[in-house]
């Protein structure tokens, strides 16, 4: 147990005559038996040693006589309040586990219910149903987000998911559906709409943006991020070579 109710008022009441060692060591007693979520040992020794009051025996042992109860086999010194407390918690444990299995049974339930009619009985109807009434089947296919669509490269698809949770915006069949009919409508392939979809940092996609562009070789942004990199670095290290002078002894002297 790593939390517990401090009811302020009622300590300090309780304790408004204790010094702040006191205090200290009352409050380090009670942490013990919350930790260890049972009474306290009767080991002076071993309580001392780890309220950290070696030298404070007495000091501990009378508070142990005033806040707490020793058993009636004196094993163990019990605390009202820290009982109450700890009884709560492990009533709330029992009861959100409780909810929890109830709440997987159910979800299970669910998953193992059809929408397939049950056979009628006696006592439903005399009418024998005909050859029209089929039974419904669900051949609704779990959509895995982490798989590109058809003629969609991996790396593309992977670049479009980022932007999208960085736009905090959902992929879904339909957002797909509408990116490939306005992509369609411009004879661009999915690949390319989704390609400028990241490139420009867009949330959707229109026919009527990009109509007069022609169309891009099939090239994720990060790819193309990367080629236009190269050739800037490239650019720069070229530059700075034609920059470089030769140092001879001939023209050492001109050049200082």
């Amino acid at each position: 147990m790593h939390y517990y109710q401090h009811h302020i008022g009622d300590f300090i009441k309780d304790t408004s005559f204790l010094t702040n060692e006191e205090i200290g060591i009352y409050l380090k007693l009670i942490w013990l038996y919350y930790d260890t979520e049972s009474p306290l040992p009767n080991n002076m020794f071993e309580l001392t040693m780890k309220t950290n009051s070696r030298e404070s025996e007495d000091t501990v042992r009378g508070i142990l006589g005033m806040f707490f109860t020793l058993s009636e086999d004196q094993k163990h010194w019990f605390h009202s309040r820290c009982e109450k407390e700890i009884n709560n918690y492990k009533s709330l444990i029992t009861s959100a586990s409780k909810a929890g299995k109830a709440s997987a049974l159910k979800r299970a339930s669910n998953r193992n219910n059809t929408d397939v009619q049950r056979p009628l009985d006696n006592r439903s109807t005399t009418v024998q149903p005909t050859n029209n009434h089929k039974p419904i089947t669900n051949n609704h296919k779990p959509n895995n987000i982490n798989t590109a669509p058809e003629g969609v490269t991996q790396e593309t698809w992977e670049s479009f998911l980022a932007q999208r949770k960085l736009s905090r915006a959902a992929v879904t069949e339909t957002v797909i559906k509408a990116i490939k009919r306005e992509s369609e409508a411009i004879n661009w392939t999915l690949e390319q709409a989704l390609t400028e979809i990241v490139s420009r940092g867009w949330r959707s996609f229109k026919a009527e943006w990009v109509k007069d562009k022609p169309k891009e070789q099939n090239k994720s942004f990060y790819q193309t991020d990367l080629e236009i990199k190269q050739k800037r670095h490239d650019e720069l290290v070229g530059k700075s070579r034609r920059q470089v002078i030769d140092i001879t002894p001939d023209n050492f002297l001109e050049l200082k």
